[in-house]
């Protein structure tokens, strides 16, 4: 099985485009008001928005991106207005974070794991 995409909410489509393509991501479908859909650079998943009249309450889905660059990353993305919600810091389960929002709210996680990421010490052993 292959993960297609994911979707997320927007009250503004038009604004989360602009978002999620300064976190560079590639837009390969623009129906506005109601649709977006961009291609992920690395991997073969899409990521679309789609047009809500409220954005529901509560923790919702949160969305990983990884770059083994996070810090050049983030420190890019700063200076270029995007708000962090915790810059780049290493985690107990071994993967280094950086968290943010997108304009509805939405969570995002950047972060590195590298190989930790599928294989962690604790990973469960195949029998």
């Amino acid at each position: 099985m292959n993960l297609n995409q994911v979707t997320v909410p927007s009250k503004n489509v038009e604004n989360s485009i602009t978002f999620y393509q300064q976190l560079g991501l590639r837009l390969i479908v623009k129906a506005l008001p109601h649709y977006a859909r961009f291609e992920v650079l690395e991997g073969d998943s899409t990521l679309s928005i789609h047009e809500v009249d409220e954005i529901v309450k509560g923790e919702g889905v949160v969305i990983y991106f990884e770059r083994k660059d996070i810090d050049s990353y983030t420190e890019k993305l700063e200076k270029e207005g995007i708000k962090f919600d915790e810059l780049p810091k290493d985690k107990p389960w071994l993967w280094r974070e950086a968290k943010l929002k997108d304009p509805d709210g939405n969570r995002l996680i950047i972060y590195f794991a590298g190989d930790n990421r599928k294989n962690p010490p604790w990973r469960i052993k195949e029998s």
